[in-house]
């Protein structure tokens, strides 16, 4: 046999072959990619700006009762053709694309990254880049379902402690968790909804702090306590009161100082059904 013959000669499909076990697949795909994105930010100026950082990406879609296996290889295809920008808005045309390349009817996308915001101390003014993580996941299946999660780290202060001590109160870093649903049509900055969610702790946390930002932040902390009750809750209001928010889940796990285990807190509210 001929170099050029073998060449020619078509290598099988074992994943486009039938099964006769006839149940279907609900998801199947790839997890643990990890791929670079660039992401659009609110711009200072007139126009956006991009942030560049890693993704871990989970893709999938169904698959028929009949159909052996899907195609493995397609998934990266479909992410490298959208590799200049990969973000919130570019999701539902990614979801489209495998759909239309691995012809099934749904399809299943999830990003895991570290976001960077500019931070500035509250009384130095020393600027700091400040990290915490960000999810989407996108369920295309006849309609869009997107969902935006951050978590965002804080500071809580026990007002038990300051209540029954003579001086000084226990407090500890919190992990305040979001995810929200917008309303059709609507955008939502990450940045904005950092923003919703840090103010709804004891305090702040900074990246770069100076002798006098402690200060701030100790004494701010101390004038503001809050139990996990009331980090969910104030959490609640302020999601409640952004219409572009349409359904929510909103938690806080506080890491005690004095205890050896964690406190939690969880409240889910979908307003369309109000």
């Amino acid at each position: 046999m001929t170099e050029a013959s073998i060449t020619a000669t078509p290598l099988p499909d074992i994943q486009s072959t039938g099964d006769g076990r006839k149940v279907a697949i609900n998801k199947v795909g790839v997890t643990n990619v990890r791929y670079p994105i660039s992401l659009r930010t609110p711009g200072k100026g007139k126009g956006n700006e991009f942030i560049h950082t890693v993704a871990t990406i989970n893709m999938f879609v169904s698959l028929p009762h009949d159909v052996k296996g899907t195609h493995m290889s397609r998934f990266l295809e479909v992410l490298n053709e959208y590799h200049e920008e990969l973000s919130s808005d570019a999701l539902p045309l990614v979801a489209n694309r495998m759909k239309e390349k691995l012809e099934s009817e749904d399809a299943y996308l999830e990003l895991s990254f570290p976001y960077f915001v500019d931070k500035k101390a509250p009384v130095s003014g020393q600027s700091g880049k400040l990290d915490f993580d960000v999810a989407f996941e996108l369920a295309s299946n006849g309609t869009d379902d997107f969902v935006m999660t951050l978590k965002i780290p804080a500071t809580s202060l026990c007002p038990c402690s300051k209540e029954i001590s003579d001086y000084g109160a226990h407090n500890q870093r919190c992990d305040m968790t979001v995810k929200v649903r917008m309303a059709e049509g609507v955008h939502l900055w990450i940045e904005e909804l950092f923003g919703i969610v840090e103010q709804c702790a004891s305090t702040q946390v900074f990246s770069v702090l100076k002798r006098p930002d402690e200060k701030w932040v100790t004494e701010r902390a101390y004038e503001n306590p809050k139990f996990v009750e009331d980090i969910v809750r104030d959490l609640a209001v302020a999601l409640n009161n952004d219409d572009r928010i349409v359904w929510y889940q909103c938690s806080s796990e506080n890491y005690e100082s004095i205890h050896n285990h964690n406190a939690y807190a969880f409240i889910e509210c979908d307003k369309r059904e109000e």
